[in-house]
């Protein structure tokens, strides 16, 4: 099953680290504070303190596992991006054979993580590089401040969806995010933060009728799915921000302005996505995935999703599936439609994702930009509750952090 720990990609190593005061400090602070300094506090204000708060987080979990371990050389291995990065010396040429060095068994295949991704991810790297952050600690920092993005973005999306209570309801559960074990030094976490501030554009322009928030969050969503194939399925989380978004959401046409450029920018430069995806599949059955069996991961799959999104999400999901029930089928609305819906997109998209079996295992981390939007749901626990589930997700993240060394 190549999962040590399964279904977690991960092995069982009880420890400690100099992360650990400041992981523990951290949980116990937003749990007792959170929800009213989300309450109290200005928005600008609170976003800031929720991004600085995420990105502590985020890498006081990192540090668990020691700096080199836990962050630095994440990244670095046999298997990762950085790995090709030293050979990339012309972008171009880089793009236009891209697809020629997908498949295994062939001198100049592409490492696992490469060839398993469209060009973007590898180009990313390379830019970080050329921009003089080489290395694995570099990589690792930027992963952790794009996937600490997610804390701002979705009660962002919430506040301009629905209302500001539901938004400060959402915010201190997306800043201690489960995922957040595996979104700090994973490439995954970076696709999250991308995709997650992309949607917050998204909701900005067609909730304000401002065509440079549509254009700038279309181009996000669009270079998304440049990062990592999967990403085509943050479409019911796109569209889900159209149907909440009112009177002006026409300017959602300017969501594909910004998108177009980006398509037209790969596919002139020789990389084309459909040949990419049909090549990556193969690849896929080349390796692991052969020997892992549909049967156990399609479930398998859903209790990686409780352990990402933490278990909250199962009490947001069956509280978002009956308002849902309520509004559409009963007609009596009474949730916020933002506060049901974006969770039920997201799960719309794991579930398309699972069943499609092309994700088996690992999906900790590749699920991370949908698992994200799940935490769009906890304006639905009720206020009396939320400090506990708090509580719960926090000792979640750290459980598995102390009790397992994970591989991302």
């Amino acid at each position: 099953m190549h999962a040590s720990a399964a279904p977690l990609s991960a092995h069982w190593l009880p420890h400690v680290g100099p992360g650990t005061p400041a992981a523990l400090l951290l949980a116990a602070l937003v749990c007792w504070r959170g929800p009213a300094l989300a309450a109290q506090l200005p928005w600008r204000p609170l976003l800031a303190l929720s991004y600085a708060t995420a990105v502590a987080w985020t890498l006081s979990l990192a540090l668990v596992d020691g700096w080199r371990r836990g962050v630095a050389g994440r990244l670095t291995t046999v298997h990762e991006y950085l790995h090709e990065v030293p050979g990339v010396t012309d972008i171009p040429a880089m793009l236009g054979e891209f697809t020629t060095r997908i498949l295994d068994f062939q001198p100049d295949s592409w490492t696992t993580h490469v060839s398993g991704h469209p060009p973007g991810a590898l180009l990313v790297f390379v830019w970080l590089d050329r921009a003089g952050l080489g290395g694995g600690g570099s990589a690792g920092v930027l992963c952790i401040l794009a996937g600490a993005l997610v804390a701002v973005a979705v009660p962002h999306t919430v506040r301009l969806l629905g209302s500001g209570a539901a938004a400060r309801a959402v915010l201190p559960f997306a800043v201690l995010f489960p995922g957040a074990v595996w979104s700090g030094v994973s490439a995954d976490g970076l696709f999250a933060g991308v995709t997650a501030t992309g949607v917050a554009l998204l909701a900005h322009g067609v909730t304000r009728g401002r065509a440079v928030g549509a254009v700038a969050g279309g181009a996000l969503l669009a270079f998304g799915c440049y990062l990592s194939y999967g990403l085509v399925l943050m479409a019911p989380v796109a569209l889900a921000v159209v149907v909440l978004a009112g009177r002006h959401r026409r300017t959602v046409g300017w969501a594909f302005a910004g998108a177009a450029p980006v398509v037209a920018a790969f596919t002139a430069a020789g990389f084309w996505w459909p040949t990419g995806y049909h090549l990556v599949v193969e690849r896929y059955y080349q390796g692991i995935a052969a020997d892992r069996a549909y049967g156990y991961w399609v479930w398998a799959n859903l209790a990686l999703v409780v352990a990402a999104a933490g278990p909250v999400a199962a009490v947001v999901l069956r509280r978002a599936v009956l308002a849902g029930w309520r509004a559409v089928a009963l007609r009596r609305p009474g949730a916020e439609p933002a506060t049901w819906l974006l969770p039920v997109a997201a799960t719309a998209a794991i579930l398309a994702a699972d069943l499609s079996g092309y994700s088996k295992a690992e999906v900790e981390r590749i699920w991370l930009p949908f698992t994200a939007w799940l935490l769009a749901g906890a304006a639905l626990i009720p206020p009396a509750d939320r400090r506990t589930w708090l509580a719960v997700q926090a000792g979640a993240a750290l459980a598995i952090n102390h009790l397992l060394l994970t591989g991302w």
